[in-house]
């Protein structure tokens, strides 16, 4: 039995992806709020938007799309298919 199967699943990949989702839809609202802003708005705005809002849309999104990759990168187990080391 491996590791992963024998320990308790408090979060599985659905509601990791569901979590992840929402957040990057909620930290888009922002975004669209300072692109569609009266240029005099902008200042207050631009701060938030490129240093918080911004980066933690991108994360969650890149999470979303590769996050099957960085998990296989840190997994404890080995490499199964085609890119597994076989020895004879």
């Amino acid at each position: 039995m491996t590791p992963s199967a024998s320990a308790p699943n408090v979060m599985n990949r659905s509601l990791t992806r569901t979590i992840f989702r929402w957040i990057h839809i909620i930290f888009s609202i922002p975004i669209l709020g300072y692109i569609y802003s009266p240029f005099d708005k902008l200042p207050a705005y631009a701060f938030k938007t490129r240093y918080i809002f911004l980066p933690v849309m991108v994360l969650a999104g890149l999470w979303m799309w590769k996050g099957h990759v960085v998990r296989r990168l840190f997994s404890r187990r080995p490499a199964v298919g085609a890119y597994a080391d076989v020895r004879s």
